[in-house]
């Protein structure tokens, strides 16, 4: 059997859950888009892929979606770092709107959840909740309301847990993507800039 042709355009994501929710956004906000998601399982092995991939002969585009964590700039030099190994000059700030360079192949770097703020891909996800939700106060309440010494994690999970809490309220409890599918997480503002970067970095050939 013949091996298949490499992805002329793919998005690295660390892993499942990115996978879907990107699956689920681009279903929902009919983005008509041709792009190969591979999970990295990791933040680690993203990196490690990042030189590779831009270096596959025929590779147009290498989309990097990662979670910033506790720190936006220490994130951003670490991938910068391997973009400067693959000959990929990249600016020195990451762009608030998603990071997008021009050449050859065209890469582009978003940080959830938004850029600009330390946090990951429930702090972009959660924002997609409807303000109206008459749930969420009530999640946000129960986490609230677990002592600290007995809590199991950490300080900046925080909102992962109030997230994960009100998925487990919605009927069929679900995984972020297939909340999203469902029409319960409404694709708001965030979403949009988020959509808008992903459309300026695959919809057209470099």
């Amino acid at each position: 059997m013949a091996t298949p042709e490499p992805a002329s355009k793919v998005l690295l994501v660390e892993g499942v859950d990115d996978e879907h929710v990107v699956r689920h956004l681009r279903k929902s906000l009919n983005l008509e888009l041709t792009f190969e998601c591979r999970d990295e399982k990791g933040i680690d092995n993203l990196l490690k892929a990042i030189p590779l991939q831009i270096k596959v002969p025929g590779r147009q585009v290498v989309g990097i979606l990662a979670d910033a964590n506790t720190n936006v700039h220490s994130r951003w030099q670490a991938i910068a770092n391997k973009l400067s190994v693959a000959d990929v000059l990249p600016p020195d700030t990451l762009d608030g709107d998603g990071t997008i360079i021009d050449g050859m192949p065209r890469v582009g770097v978003w940080l959830m959840p938004d850029n600009n703020h330390p946090g990951d891909l429930e702090d972009f996800v959660v924002k997609l909740v409807p303000e109206d939700d008459a749930v969420w106060p009530r999640a946000v309440e129960y986490i609230d309301n677990i002592p600290i010494s007995d809590r199991k994690f950490k300080e900046q999970k925080t909102m992962r847990a109030k997230l994960h809490a009100w998925l487990a309220t919605q009927e069929e409890p679900r995984q972020m993507g297939a909340a999203i599918g469902r029409g319960s997480l409404v694709a708001g503002p965030s979403a949009k800039n988020f959509a808008n970067w992903l459309e300026k970095l695959f919809s057209t050939n470099p």
